[in-house]
């Protein structure tokens, strides 16, 4: 029996997170729902590296031309007395993504850029506190997001609170402002819901709409909140096919193939490996059994290749693909040559007897797409064929209110 095969069925989750009876995060609502719509409030905040004043001026008018009010962070413009690598102390940084959590008025915390430094934060958080102050005032997750050094509080938030996260570019960074199709692309994970979309690269420039169009027939009306029906609140998206025509076409390539089911986790490779004996990270070897399948994405920037083989030994003697059910790798920008890194990972990986795909451009990629992790998805890796990996659509709910796959 394969791994997916025994995998147990995940029932519908309500607004408010919840453990389903086999341990596992119920699923979120925003595989029905729009995460945001305009008149939100978003927190801006700084947890690792410092930005400059033109950066964080971009990323709130970007934020603003979505129609979303945006409150920074009392330390975003924060340096740390002694190395430049950090943007403010280790306690601003955290009282500044503490109080963005727990503001009633936030519906969702966005990360202007990673760097380095999230990670020294989260030994002094209270996720008690944070539990209690998880939710929006319409009762569904406040939304966290951000990439690379973020992947350490995507790691916290779901181990401590079993809420879905975006790891998606970040508003302060380059992509923002020198790609064409980043802003559209976060924006559209942002604003419409999650469930049936696919992920990754288009493989032709039809790709998107007809995920988009999957999305909506799994949709009743009921599901479809005043706020998305808004116009105020989606005039800001593109025509989609103009959008898909200038995003670059997949390149991913099927190196296991396979198919599999699971809830997608992971990230950035180096703050994965460096989080190995956290308490985030203690129950790797046991978490399958738990919380059933997963699929786990990596990714990595500036690394040589014999870095990266160090920091996949730390993973797998730590047991972090104990729980995988298939691997998708993303970027690897300004690393080694992809194919020497394509081949690394099959010397770790390939006797999991789980589907590996590459190049899926999830991470540092100028062009990064956008992954929401803690949700169910499917992978499919057929021989000779580009893989696909979509988000799982939502139960249907009968009119008794029960649901139904």
């Amino acid at each position: 029996m394969s791994r997916q095969d025994s995998a147990g069925a995940v029932g519908a989750g309500g607004a408010a997170p919840a453990e389903d009876r086999v341990g596992r995060p119920a699923p979120s609502p925003y595989l029905r729902t729009a995460p945001l719509a305009a008149g939100d409030t978003v927190r801006l905040i700084a947890p690792s590296g410092p930005t400059d004043e033109e950066s964080l001026q971009r990323a709130i008018a970007q934020l603003e031309s979505w129609g979303l009010t945006v409150v920074p962070g009392g330390n975003v413009r924060g340096r740390h007395p002694r190395v430049t690598y950090l943007a403010g102390t280790d306690a601003e940084r955290r009282s500044d993504l503490v109080d963005a959590w727990c503001d009633p008025d936030t519906d969702a915390v966005i990360a202007l850029r990673g760097g380095f430094g999230a990670m020294r934060l989260l030994d002094g958080i209270d996720f008690d506190l944070m539990r209690r102050h998880m939710l929006r005032r319409d009762g569904r997750p406040k939304l966290l997001t951000g990439s690379s050094d973020i992947t350490a509080l995507h790691q916290s938030w779901e181990h401590h609170l079993g809420v879905a996260t975006l790891f998606c570019p970040m508003v302060g960074n380059d992509p923002f402002k020198n790609s064409t199709v980043v802003p559209d692309e976060v924006a559209s994970w942002l604003f419409q819901p999650w469930g049936g979309r696919e992920l990754g690269f288009p493989a032709d420039i039809s790709a998107g709409a007809a995920a988009d169009a999957s999305a909506d027939e799994n949709r009743s009306p009921s599901d479809i909140s005043d706020a998305e029906k808004s116009p105020k609140a989606t005039n800001f998206l593109p025509d989609t096919a103009v959008e898909d025509a200038a995003r670059p076409l997949s390149r991913a390539q099927t190196l296991v193939p396979g198919a599999a089911k699971g809830r997608l986790g992971g990230g950035n490779l180096s703050l994965i490996a460096a989080g190995m004996g956290s308490p985030e990270l203690s129950d790797v070897r046991e978490r399958r059994e738990r919380r059933g399948p997963s699929i786990l994405m990596l990714e990595d920037v500036d690394e040589e290749l014999y870095r990266l083989d160090n920091l996949m030994v730390q993973l797998v003697r730590g047991g972090w693909f104990a729980s995988a059910d298939a691997v998708v790798l993303g970027s690897w920008q300004d690393c080694a040559d992809v194919h020497e890194v394509e081949a690394l990972m099959i010397d770790y990986l390939g006797g999991l007897g789980v589907p590996i795909v590459s190049e899926m451009g999830f991470g540092h990629d100028p062009d990064a797409p956008s992954a929401p992790l803690g949700v169910d998805v499917t992978l499919e890796a057929e021989p000779g064929e580009g893989p696909r990996l979509w988000v799982d659509a939502p139960a249907k709910t009968t009119a008794e209110g029960e649901t139904r796959s």
